[in-house]
């Protein structure tokens, strides 16, 4: 699912200018946009397949995942981590779901590498079972020839078969974030799927009009764009049944920064 011209599902959001950019996008007269959003579904994901016990705990205790990873990582008592920690340990948390390796973390979070190479060996020393999934997911797809999603959905590998290390490499960090990257993906469709149907059942005037990535827009017209957001929020925590809690923040407004 994408779009182009403009490309609706890369307006910046993280830089101050382009949540500036989300103003532009208006509900029309009478109606409200209600965004819903997931809060760290990949992560969530990564510690339901990885069945990692740390970070099941975490999750479940509705501790704050990135300050618990600072807190290993730099070894630290938790209420003496920093926010430049968190913000680092945040970059290793969602970096380790893409396959990040000491490289390209040093350059994200200005680091030397060798400090971005502790952090990696940090995380996986504390993370144990995330560390034997990135190592089985390899294995696995090397067996095969594909990766696979928790819903049986694949793409398939033959990377891992090239002569050329970098191609090799490439597709070995597939292997491990395509798991976790794809079950969101399959999450979210079928987030999609049952939000569309629960506002026709209980037809209400609103529609399902963007997802962008992990968040789903709906206009609703100003009369039950409350309901809206009740809907919103069920069907996409209730979309899977994870072996941690699926959190979705959800908000209403005129605009699309109004509403995020």
């Amino acid at each position: 699912i994408s779009s182009t011209e403009p490309n609706l599902q890369n307006i910046p959001v993280r830089s101050e200018l382009g949540k500036e950019m989300r103003k532009f996008f208006i509900a029309k007269e009478g109606s409200l946009l209600v965004d819903a959003d997931y809060s760290q579904i990949e992560l969530r994901v990564l510690a339901h397949v990885a069945n990692d016990k740390n970070m099941l705990d975490a999750f479940n205790n509705g501790d704050d995942i990135h300050a618990i990873t600072a807190s290993q990582v730099f070894n630290m008592p938790l209420m003496m981590v920093t926010p430049l920690m968190r913000s680092r340990a945040k970059a290793v948390n969602f970096g380790i779901v893409y396959g990040i390796g000491a490289f390209s973390l040093a350059k994200d979070i200005g680091v030397t590498r060798a400090e971005a190479d502790s952090y990696i060996k940090g995380y996986l020393a504390h993370f144990s079972g995330v560390d034997r999934y990135m190592k089985e997911s390899i294995e696995k797809a090397k067996k095969c020839g594909y990766a696979v999603t928790a819903y049986g959905r694949r793409r398939y590998l033959p990377e891992l078969t090239a002569s050329n290390h970098a191609v090799r490499a490439f597709g070995e960090r597939v292997a491990r974030n395509m798991p976790i990257q794809g079950t969101a993906a399959d999450i979210i469709k079928i987030a999609m799927v049952k939000v569309r149907r629960r506002l026709a059942e209980e037809n209400l005037d609103a529609k399902l009009i963007m997802q962008v990535h992990d968040e789903l827009i709906v206009e609703a017209a100003e009369s039950c764009a409350g309901r809206a957001a009740e809907i919103l929020r069920f069907e996409m925590e209730n979309a899977a049944q994870l072996s941690v809690p699926m959190e979705v923040s959800v908000g209403v407004g005129k605009t699309w920064l109004e509403a995020h």
